[in-house]
């Protein structure tokens, strides 16, 4: 039996030479770019709203899942505003406090005892809309011998949007929404991150 080795079969040398090119132009090759997978941190969302209440959101959730549009009722807190507590540190005792108590009284000065939290045992005297009233009976009490201090309190405000699921948006068009207008007064309709800051699922 005869064996033929590669430079004695000139296919098999023509195979071993179309391989060597590919191998050595890689630029020349085509390529396939493959596009990478958006991470719900990236992708942007169409919201709904909004309502003061869960269940009237539930309401639109329910006509977009009739229409087969996927969707979540979601909860969005806001920070609108900031009040102003001032307030005298906890003492040593609830007894050292409330003798405290009773001197801030006697000199009519609105008070009580804070019952829980970190300032238990505390008084406050006060939470006020404005800086400057709160300002000014931290400057009254510290004419008479004590030392309030001042803390910021948030004043949060939540509301409720249906967030539309981003393989859903796109049917989701004006006159869509048109057809919504009259059953949910004042609709409102925003793009924003998937995942937006304090935010919290309450229908899924």
């Amino acid at each position: 039996m005869m064996v033929l080795d590669a430079e004695s079969n000139p296919q098999s040398h023509a195979y071993q030479k179309q391989i060597s090119l590919l191998s050595e132009s890689p630029d020349k090759a085509e390529r396939k770019v493959v596009p990478q997978a958006l991470t719900v941190e990236q992708l942007t969302c169409m919201f709904l709203g909004d309502f003061e209440s869960p269940e009237a959101a539930e309401v639109l959730r329910q006509r977009l899942a009739g229409l087969n549009i996927e969707s979540s009722v979601q909860e969005i807190a806001v920070i609108s505003g900031v009040d102003y507590w001032v307030y005298l540190p906890p003492m040593a005792s609830r007894g050292a406090s409330l003798r405290q108590l009773k001197e801030l009284q006697a000199m009519q000065i609105d008070s009580f005892i804070i019952s829980e939290g970190d300032l238990a045992n505390g008084i406050s005297l006060g939470i006020f809309p404005q800086y400057e009233s709160a300002e000014s009976v931290i400057v009254r009490l510290s004419e008479v011998g004590y030392e309030p201090l001042l803390r910021n309190l948030s004043r949060d405000q939540r509301s409720y949007w249906v967030r539309v699921d981003p393989l859903s948006q796109r049917v989701v068009d004006d006159a869509l929404l048109a057809n919504f207008v009259p059953d949910f007064d004042g609709l409102q309709h925003e793009m924003r991150p998937c995942e937006v800051v304090d935010m919290q699922s309450v229908h899924e």
